[in-house]
């Protein structure tokens, strides 16, 4: 992996098929890795996102960020997380970097517990509720191929979203 550059990456839009994919764990974490972590900061920072999994880059790893006032310096990175969730399912609307335009609701486990390794191999492991962890839940379904458009009702899918979702196809993700 030492040899990836991971400079040119770039925000991905459905329906690229990186997006449908289950992601590569992340067999060792080396300079690439941690050049792939600070170019997805620089992406969800300029997209004034909260979170950006690296599938989402153009990337077939399991690897997310997450910042949740859109900050550099409270950005965090999750190599290979497992997530556990908890409480109960709550609906909130949801929006998503690679699908621009597209909102619904979304119901989500209020509480979630995370464990990754940093960019120094370090396990942790962090529990979350509301905001934390519905954002953790978000970019852990784009390392499963998961995303909102799955989640959401059909009727959240008809008029404007399905407009929105033709116009990403006929686009072939280009935007």
């Amino acid at each position: 992996m030492a040899d990836t550059d991971y400079n040119e990456c770039q925000i991905t839009h459905y329906p690229a098929p990186v997006l449908s994919k289950s992601a590569q764990p992340i067999e060792v974490i080396d300079e690439s890795i941690v050049q792939l972590a600070d170019k997805m900061i620089d992406i969800m920072l300029e997209t004034k996102g909260i979170g950006l999994a690296a599938p989402q880059a153009g990337v077939n790893l399991r690897i997310f960020v997450i910042s949740l006032d859109g900050t550099r310096e409270s950005a965090k990175v999750y190599i290979n997380p497992t997530i556990e969730t908890s409480g109960k399912l709550e609906p909130s609307e949801e929006g998503c970097l690679s699908l621009p335009n597209i909102s619904g609701k979304v119901k989500r486990f209020t509480n979630c517990k995370v464990t990754a390794q940093d960019l120094e191999g370090n396990t942790f492991t962090e529990e979350g509720d509301q905001l934390y962890a519905r954002a953790l839940q978000h970019e852990h379904d784009h390392l499963e191929g998961t995303l909102i458009k799955d989640k959401m009702s059909r009727v959240q899918m008809i008029g404007r979203n399905s407009r929105e979702l033709r116009a990403l196809e006929e686009n072939n993700g280009d935007q």
